[in-house]
């Protein structure tokens, strides 16, 4: 199956005023540019620009390949949320496009990802030269456009290692990319790199977006999966969540320099732990199209479900482990200011946790124990002794949700959701001990610890799925809170993938790590692609004092 990107963009000169849109298809695995769109619509809105921009992008990919996979990138949080599912869509102009833009490719074909605007100048470009020709009365002529000139070629940031990849060696080769000239690089523009006239300042927060598209209510339920001890079939319980999209930013923040602090405080915190851990306007018109000529938890005694034996299918983890919040062109010298912090917490025990029943995304979405809303409440003592948490964002389920909201309300924040990171979804397994799995089904379960792509019965997510949603989620997350630290509330899963991915380890490395339940782990992410692993399943918070 071929894979496209698409990057679309729309701006407005008055909000609403004169406004146009852009967008580029490229191959995903090549960089190559293969089809652009571009169109001057008269009076409208940001919004809606960039719905008309969406639309015609994906009208040009289905051109070229209705059976390809499509990934939606967009520098417009509201349309890629409302895209996704997360957010309402109230407004009466962008409700017809986001329907039309739904049915161009089947679902489950297209995926949307937030980027930085730097990140997507090439369908910018686009907008405000389609903007310019209806300034002058003209339409937009792929012939004329200097989009793609002005634009450097999207290739992948490094050249792919060897060997099962991952955030470490991905970014020692973008290091190494970095420090090597790069023939051409992107021309000044009369808007500059990315400067659609389009009072960009209110998107997101104001007009358009203050009409009542927001976050819809929390939902998912979390399986707090039970995982394989070992091939003897002793299980061990693990969780898993499903989350929803962020909310927005969370306030009370403090200052960014603090995450450097927490950093040393991180490295030098006690790692030991109980021996035995537990286991989400106007109607699309003609543009002009151009064409270019040319996951996963550990299986040893005490930890959640993580993952089954063997590799990680290569494309799967190598999207993960490309997928890094960098530049994709333009790259200057190797950045070590400071890091993007995530201060990794599993949320606290449930009763299913001791049963070490299988507890996913799809299960009864269990509360915390008494033993478990004692563990929130000292990890929150701790957290706040240490003073550097900026922000806390968690998983949609309700274990989670109240180990976030305990912790929140210690530090005096407010707690922001994100769906990717949730749990994996065990399925017809959710709420069996491990025997039981291998008693029902045995070869089900025999392909699953085999082989990462395979998922639990009854159509559950398999490991190698949850790897490449959890590296997505780790790249808007990092997107939206550079230099500062952040408090993850999540599960089993997510955490010893970003442990992995963080490390370059190899998909093997997940079935060596042990997580306990209100453990804290730690990961700082540098500009230049690289990631250091601070801490891991830190228990000391949760041994008394006396």
């Amino acid at each position: 199956m071929r894979e496209f990107v698409v990057e679309a963009d729309g701006g407005s000169r008055g909000n609403p005023g004169p406004a146009g849109y852009g967008a580029v298809v490229s191959d995903a695995a090549t960089g190559e540019t293969l089809a652009e769109a571009a169109e001057f619509i008269g009076v409208a809105t940001n919004n809606v620009a960039e719905y008309r921009g969406l639309l015609a992008g994906l009208r040009a990919a289905r051109e070229l390949d209705p059976e390809a996979r499509v990934y939606v990138r967009m520098d417009s949080k509201l349309v890629v949320e409302q895209m996704s599912g997360r957010w309402k869509i109230k407004h009466p102009a962008m409700k017809p496009l986001a329907a039309e833009a739904a049915t161009v490719f089947p679902p489950g074909q297209v995926t949307y990802e937030w980027i930085p605007r730097e990140r997507n100048t090439h369908a910018d470009r686009l907008a405000n030269e389609a903007m310019d020709a209806g300034s002058r009365g003209e339409p937009w002529s792929p012939t004329t456009s200097r989009a793609a000139l002005d634009t450097p070629r999207a290739t992948p940031a490094a050249p792919l290692p060897e060997g099962p990849p991952g955030d470490a060696t991905a970014g020692a080769a973008r290091v190494r990319a970095a420090m090597a000239p790069r023939p051409g690089t992107a021309a000044p523009g009369g808007t500059g790199p990315a400067g659609t006239a389009r009072g960009r300042g209110a998107e997101d927060a104001s007009g358009e977006d203050a009409s009542g598209e927001g976050p819809l209510a929390e939902r998912g339920a979390d399986t707090h999966g039970g995982r394989a001890a070992g091939p003897s079939g002793d299980g061990t319980s693990g969780d898993g969540t499903s989350g929803a999209a962020p909310t927005g930013r969370a306030s009370g923040r403090r200052p960014a320099e603090h995450a450097a602090a927490e950093d040393d405080r991180a490295a030098g915190a006690s790692g030991e732990g109980p021996a035995v851990g537990t286991g989400d306007g106007a109607g699309a018109g003609a543009s002009a199209v151009s064409r270019p000529a040319t996951d996963t938890p550990a299986r040893d005694a005490g930890t959640d479900a993580d993952g089954p034996g063997g590799a990680l299918a290569a494309d799967a983890d190598r999207r993960a482990a490309q997928a890094v919040t960098t530049p994709s062109s333009g790259w200057a010298p190797a950045d070590m200011g400071a890091p993007a912090t995530f201060v990794l917490l599993r949320h606290g025990e449930t009763p299913l946790t001791p049963q070490k029943r299988f507890s996913g995304s799809r299960g009864s979405d269990p509360s915390l124990s008494g033993i478990g809303r004692e563990q929130a409440e000292r990890t929150a003592a701790a957290l706040a002794r240490r003073g550097t948490v900026q922000a806390v964002v968690a998983s949609p389920l309700a274990r989670t949700r109240e180990t976030a909201g305990i912790v929140a309300a210690r530090l005096g924040l407010d707690v922001t959701v994100e769906d990717g990171l949730r749990e994996t979804d065990f399925g017809a397994w959710e709420g069996l001990t491990f025997g039981e799995v291998r008693e029902r089904y045995p070869e089900d379960l025999d392909a699953w610890l085999a082989s990462p792509d395979a998922e639990p019965t009854g159509g559950g997510e398999s490991f190698a799925a949850t790897a490449a949603r959890v590296a997505q989620a780790r790249d808007k997350l990092l997107a939206e809170y550079r230099g500062r630290t952040v408090l993850l509330v999540t599960h089993v899963t997510p955490v010893k993938t970003l442990i992995r991915l963080a490390l370059g380890a190899p998909p093997e490395a997940l079935f060596r790590m042990e997580l306990s339940a209100a453990s804290l782990s730690a990961v700082a992410y540098y500009a230049d692609g690289n990631a250091s692993v601070r801490l891991f399943n830190d228990t000391s918070h949760l041994r008394p004092s006396y």
